[in-house]
């Protein structure tokens, strides 16, 4: 037994690794913590949705940020030199609700100028649509998102009793195809294990540990404009991370809450959506949420893949052991960190929303996501997304 005892020891501290994962996610808040804002002097918020070629997601975010129980907001739709149907649907729901409610929450469509050089077409939207807004808060959010009536008035209520600078949430994963099922909460739970829960990531200095959601960024307009809002992260293509790391290093608070029950999120549909866009954003984001340096800059894109197939490590090594070309000890450690990653990828698919038992896809997605960050590390900097071809900076 003695000669099996290195593979337990392996055992033991890969799965007290799992239950750290596990309880520094438990250290979360969610926004349902904080009473809705619903004063009549409330302060003007300003929300702002760049819009670029979203035809089938922009009726129901729209439709969802007019039904807000917050008594004081305004609505602005930035349409990013769409080549679709995306200014005309937002304006027909926003004209809807206007004649139903009698232009309770003040909403327009504008069109953002041309892009200059040196600028992400969010970013540049999101600034543009800056330009007519008056609300002391500003909140951006992404077109294709829902959000619930409270999910604005909590928000507000939270930045305020919390003295943020920026306040986000974590919102619900809508998940309908299959590819969607099988991915999207294997990702987010590889990132999670990265900074922990809501309430760890909050209490943070250290900007290489903050993170922001873009779905629904809340920010005080003096901590947005003291920063340099948008323009100093024009050319990032994760600015929502950027920006939560600049405030940061200024010394400004960014606090984050889980709101699966008054915001929903569906990012992609398809495989080829989920390839294109976690390849769009997982190198660039990652070199700016890793500790780098001059060594260490030149081997992340062979190493960057790593942490997608870590888990699959135990699986191998059981199948080495059954097979006997592995030990009586490489067997006792693939049973026993392959169970215990079982009940932790059931226990995720399962918080996801979805029937646990699509955690048993986990090496699938294991694998896929792979190959999506290695075909991303391999690309580096260039970035194409929505027809426009970016070389996103470090």
């Amino acid at each position: 037994m003695a000669e099996h005892w290195p593979a337990l020891v392996g055992a033991g501290i890969w799965v007290a690794y799992i239950v750290g994962v596990v309880i520094r996610f438990l250290d979360s808040r969610y926004l349902d913590h904080y009473a809705p804002l619903l004063a009549a002097d409330a302060p003007l918020v300003s929300v702002i949705v760049p819009a670029r070629n979203e035809a089938r997601n922009i009726a129901r975010c729209v439709g969802s940020i007019l039904e807000t129980t917050y008594p004081n907001v305004e609505l602005i739709v930035v349409d990013d030199h769409s080549t679709d149907e995306t200014a005309a649907i937002a304006a027909r729901v926003i004209a809807e609700d206007g004649a139903r409610h009698g232009g309770r929450v003040r909403a327009r469509v504008v069109s953002a100028p041309d892009l200059p050089a040196g600028w992400f077409g969010k970013q540049w939207a999101c600034h543009s649509g800056l330009q007519h807004a008056a609300g002391a808060i500003l909140l951006f959010t992404d077109a294709d998102t829902w959000h619930g009536p409270e999910l604005l008035p909590r928000a507000v209520s939270a930045l305020q009793a919390r003295g943020s600078a920026l306040f986000t949430v974590a919102s619900r994963q809508e998940m309908l195809t299959f590819w969607e099922k099988v991915i999207q909460p294997y990702v987010f739970a590889v990132l999670l294990s990265r900074y922990g829960g809501m309430e760890a990531m909050s209490r943070s200095k250290r900007p290489v540990n903050k993170i922001a959601n873009g779905q629904f960024m809340l920010f005080t307009r003096a901590a947005y404009d003291a920063v340099g809002g948008h323009e100093a992260v024009r050319e990032h293509v994760a600015e929502d991370l950027r920006l939560a790391q600049v405030l940061t290093a200024r010394g400004l608070p960014v606090h984050m809450v889980l709101a699966p029950d008054h915001m929903a999120t569906r990012m992609y549909q398809s495989l080829a959506e989920i390839r294109k866009g976690w390849g769009k954003n997982v190198f660039a984001a990652g070199r700016d949420t890793l500790p780098l340096n001059a060594v260490t800059a030149r081997i992340l894109p062979w190493i960057f893949p790593l942490p997608m197939l870590v888990p699959v490590i135990p699986l191998v090594v059981l199948a080495l052991a059954l097979a006997g070309v592995l030990g009586t000890g490489a067997l006792w450690f693939g049973i026993i960190v392959s169970v215990a990653n079982l009940l932790f990828w059931l226990a995720v698919y399962g918080f996801s929303r979805l029937n646990p038992l699509w955690g048993l896809t986990w090496p699938l997605a294991s694998l896929v996501m792979t190959a999506v960050f290695a075909e991303a590390a391999w690309r580096g900097s260039r970035v194409e997304w929505k027809g426009r071809h970016y070389v996103s900076r470090s």
